[in-house]
């Protein structure tokens, strides 16, 4: 029988699972428990991108036999409950197109994030957008002559290459899983790592995932929220910095990868008051955070980013006129600073959660040795914490 973990927002401990061992009631380590130094502002309560207010993140994480490490991640801009349906502003930006996110040629033309970003494994974008169609068709049925554009959408869902763990082709991902997935869906802590559509992949050729963070501007600045998710599933180990520093080059244990062929998904919110072009403007953002953990966009990674925000409610409205308001341009350089920041931090948060995976085939990725950081943060000068014991 399957074994499938529905995993919310809030899950701090899971069972043992076959390939991945976690003991229960093991509170997760995140970079900043490793005395890692992050740039750019204070983070928000539970530093990922549910501190931008009404953001919801659910996993359902499938982990069973020796071959199926996969699942699908659902990032609700408005939540799930009355304002879900409310589009929010957004834009986008391909860094490397090796990838797939669909609805970007809609989002592009509109400038509408309408309705959840999914992300899942390579091959089951198609399954994952066409159960996100049929689920706001039931949560909100045609209704007489209105037939389709109650319910019309393009989805966003995006992807990244599991296949070295996972038995990708096997079809597991189901739409019974996004269903799942946004039902799961919560504000709060926010699980990392091997869950959710990030269960088997890899980053810097250690275990990679799901990683978030966030930050809150000074009040001087408006007091606005930035919140990044990541699934990081992309780089070669010489490429990787933590804190700036080379720690690719002095860790070579369990190298799996001769040229870079992963991905990377970022998702930015924020509560400032942005119209589509400054959404974009955010999105181009991101590359530089990923660009601070020694990435170069290699020829087959696909870093494709979208970003939303979730002022202005009435962004959708099809009748009269929708009243707007829009943070001057000029005052876009805190918000650049907390998307740099944030992304950077969500991607290392996802290392940090990464634990070592047994998967398809006996391929076995290691998790990032906390301890071995640690060192050489201190062999640097830089700030260091008791690493917390992982199973």
């Amino acid at each position: 029988m399957r074994k499938l973990a529905a995993l919310a927002s809030l899950a701090l401990g899971f069972a043992v699972l076959e390939g991945w061992v976690v003991a229960e009631g093991d509170a997760p380590v995140r970079a900043r428990d490793l005395g890692i130094p992050f740039d750019f502002g204070a983070p928000g309560r539970w530093n990922a991108i549910t501190d931008v207010p009404g953001v919801e993140v659910g996993h359902v994480t499938l982990i069973e036999g020796d071959s199926l490490r996969t699942g699908v991640t659902v990032v609700l801009p408005r939540g799930k409950g009355d304002d879900a349906r409310n589009p929010c502003f957004g834009g986008a930006f391909s860094l490397n197109g090796n990838g797939e996110m669909t609805g970007l040629a809609w989002l592009e033309e509109s400038g509408l994030v309408d309705g959840p970003v999914a992300i899942t494994n390579t091959n089951a974008v198609g399954v994952v957008r066409d159960a996100l169609i049929q689920h706001a068709a039931r949560r909100w049925p045609p209704k007489g002559d209105d037939y389709g554009w109650t319910v019309w959408s393009l989805p966003v869902v995006a992807e990244t290459w599991d296949g070295d763990l996972n038995d990708i082709y096997g079809g597991h991902v189901k739409a019974a899983h996004l269903d799942q997935a946004i039902e799961a869906a919560a504000s709060g802590p926010v699980a990392e790592g091997g869950v959710g559509g990030g269960t088997g992949m890899i980053c810097y050729e250690w275990k990679g995932g799901i990683g978030t963070a966030s930050r809150i501007l000074d009040a001087r600045a408006g007091g606005y929220t930035v919140g990044v998710l990541v699934q990081a599933n992309h780089g070669l180990r010489h490429q990787l910095r933590i804190a700036g520093l080379a720690v690719g080059r002095e860790i070579r244990d369990g190298l799996v990868r001769t040229q870079d062929a992963g991905s990377i998904i970022i998702v930015v919110a924020t509560d400032a008051p942005l119209l589509p072009h400054q959404a974009k403007r955010l999105a181009r953002r991101a590359a530089l955070g990923l660009a601070r953990t020694g990435s170069v966009a290699g020829n087959g990674s696909g870093d494709l980013f979208v970003a939303f925000s979730t002022a202005n409610a009435r962004a959708g409205d099809a009748e009269g006129l929708v009243p707007l308001t829009m943070l001057p341009n000029d005052r876009m350089g805190a918000l650049f600073e907390a998307t740099v920041g944030a992304t950077e931090e969500a991607i290392v948060n996802a290392l940090v959660a990464g634990r070592t995976m047994k998967g398809r085939g006996g391929h076995t990725v290691l998790g990032l040795p906390h301890e071995k950081v640690q060192e050489i943060l201190a062999a640097h000068g830089l700030s260091s914490s008791p690493a917390k014991k992982r199973p």
